[in-house]
């Protein structure tokens, strides 16, 4: 019998493009990165690459937007069966990261690639819309937690979403400065500390 040979889909392609880039990244950095370096470690050719996207930039464009994409998919599961604050909390402890996007896997590459692209001022537009959609997640994280709680009125949601937001990116600096007095829960325990001592979430 013969065998029938499936071909790679689009989706396929691009992740395979995504991973390999971030391998690349990590070893040549950003800049120093061939678009030629990208598709070999993926296994395809140059036109391959070309295929799906027009340029490196674009590429990397790409990353960020799939790895602002999939978050939003994954704290929306997991709000979807926690809507408790410290239920949902416990939860992100426990999520498995290492079956999670490149950047999320490798944080100081996503803080890399975002300086990268915030080099050049014309550029920035493009990772302000990701910091909006990111801010709106957490907004509406914080707006269905503790919507039952009482506290919902007297909160605004876009602003404490602008706070998470800012102390999750400063712990995730912190980490790769120092890992030794910044633990990888830090984060996480920073949010359900504030949670405890200002009554968020609690009747």
């Amino acid at each position: 019998m013969s065998r029938v040979r499936t071909r790679p889909t689009r989706d396929d392609t691009r992740e395979a493009l995504f991973e390999a880039a971030a391998r690349v990244f990590e070893q040549e950095g950003i800049a120093g990165a061939s678009i030629e370096a990208i598709a070999a470690e993926a296994g395809y050719t140059r036109g391959a690459f070309y295929s799906n996207f027009a340029s490196k930039d674009e590429l990397i464009f790409a990353m960020l937007e799939d790895h602002v994409e999939q978050s939003i998919r994954r704290n929306m599961e997991i709000l979807a069966q926690h809507r408790n604050l410290d239920d949902f909390i416990a939860a992100l402890k426990t999520m498995d990261r290492g079956r999670q996007d490149p950047l999320t896997r490798s944080p100081l590459l996503h803080i890399e690639m975002i300086l990268f692209v915030a080099r050049a001022e014309k550029r920035r537009p493009e990772l302000a819309k990701r910091l909006r959609a990111r801010r709106k997640l957490i907004a509406d994280i914080v707006e269905a937690t503790l919507k039952d709680s009482g506290n919902g009125e007297r909160l605004n949601p876009p602003w404490m979403a602008s706070v998470v937001l800012a102390l999750e990116d400063g712990f995730r600096l912190h980490r790769l400065i120092d890992p030794e007095t910044t633990p990888a829960d830090s984060f996480l325990r920073a949010i359900t500390d504030l949670r405890r001592r200002t009554g968020l979430g609690t009747d």
